[in-house]
């Protein structure tokens, strides 16, 4: 019976995509919702299942794979596993997923020909720093700077290994921020699944849906107008896939925007070539890394490179509000 299939929603208000309304209401049964924050960003969970017990416990479930998590790859908190990488450039005996997540990171570096690169740690902190202080110069940072912390950047210089993580350079950091929402998505949506979770949406940042809504059609997703706050751009109906966005406008340096946190490794500065990236993939740790690569690549790149990746398509933003559409 649909009001016995069991879903799951949580939303970030960040993250450039939105569910429309109604879309996590399934008639007759009970929602639990619980509103914090996850990896630096506003979340929320709803959850509807008949029985009010069960549905408390699989929230628990929820929030304790994401704290665990959130101990594992946070740069807000001293004491992560990731902060203490970069703080003393090594790690001994580093926790699983650490290792797992540094080496799905590498290897969508190379994948992508480092249009994805995690150690752009030097960048963020090189612009953030500069447009933190009082009277900044709003061209940005020196470029003798920004070459500095270039030189920082290299995704070859991180070693990882089972039971040691480590940098090549001195002053390199890392920061899983592209990618670290999408992964913990994946592991939130796996453990619903081995608790006999069939209908499911997790959002973290980032979209991963397991079958269909409990009506039986696909979920419906709306996709965030990066020129509109608060209007949606355009539909998704998906099922059994991932969704992420990638968009400088959501986290800028200067009242400007012109400067924001999604960097081009091979050059040092922020990324100018579209407003928004959506990309679809058959995970949310794919669909996270793919659009923070694409973020950088100019239109011709952009279509190879998702031709690298089976079962993704991508919808591109310019700047003029126009949209190129790919699909792999």
């Amino acid at each position: 019976m649909t009001t016995r299939r069991r879903f799951l929603g949580i939303a970030a208000v960040a993250a450039g995509l939105a569910l429309l309304p109604g879309g996590l209401r399934a008639a007759g049964v009970p929602v639990r919702t619980w509103r914090g924050v996850a990896l630096g960003a506003d979340s929320m969970i709803q959850l509807a299942h008949p029985d009010p017990a069960e549905a408390d416990r699989l929230i628990a479930l929820c929030l304790e794979e994401v704290a665990r998590l959130e101990r594992v790859f946070s740069l807000y908190r001293t004491d992560s596993a990731l902060a203490r990488l970069n703080r003393d450039g090594v790690l001994e005996a580093p926790p699983a997923d650490l290792v797992r997540l540094l080496s799905e990171a590498a290897a969508f570096s190379r994948r992508t020909d480092g249009a994805f690169d995690p150690t752009v740690q030097p960048l963020w902190q090189l612009y953030a720093g500069h447009f933190a202080r009082p009277g900044a110069n709003p061209a940005g940072p020196p470029e003798a700077a920004v070459r500095a912390a270039r030189e920082l950047v290299d995704h070859r210089k991180l070693r990882v290994e089972p039971g040691r993580v480590a940098f090549a350079g001195r002053g390199m950091a890392v920061t899983l921020n592209g990618i670290a929402q999408g992964y913990v998505t994946d592991r939130v949506s796996e453990r619903l699944r081995a608790e006999g979770m069939t209908d499911v949406l997790v959002d973290l940042g980032e979209i991963r849906v397991l079958g269909h809504h409990p009506s039986g059609r696909p979920w419906s997703v709306g996709l965030a107008d990066p020129l509109a706050e608060g209007r949606n751009a355009g539909t998704l109906e998906i099922a059994d896939r991932a969704v992420a966005t990638s968009g400088g406008y959501g986290t800028p340096f200067d009242p400007a925007g012109r400067f924001t946190h999604l960097f081009d490794p091979a050059t040092g500065g922020c990324a100018r070539e579209w407003l928004a990236v959506t990309v679809l993939a058959p995970d949310a740790t794919t669909a996270d890394a793919l659009s923070t690569a694409l973020s950088v690549a100019p239109e011709a790149r952009a279509a190879v490179l998702l031709d690298r990746f089976p079962g993704t398509a991508a919808r591109l933003t310019r700047r003029d509000g126009s949209v190129l559409a790919l699909r792999a």
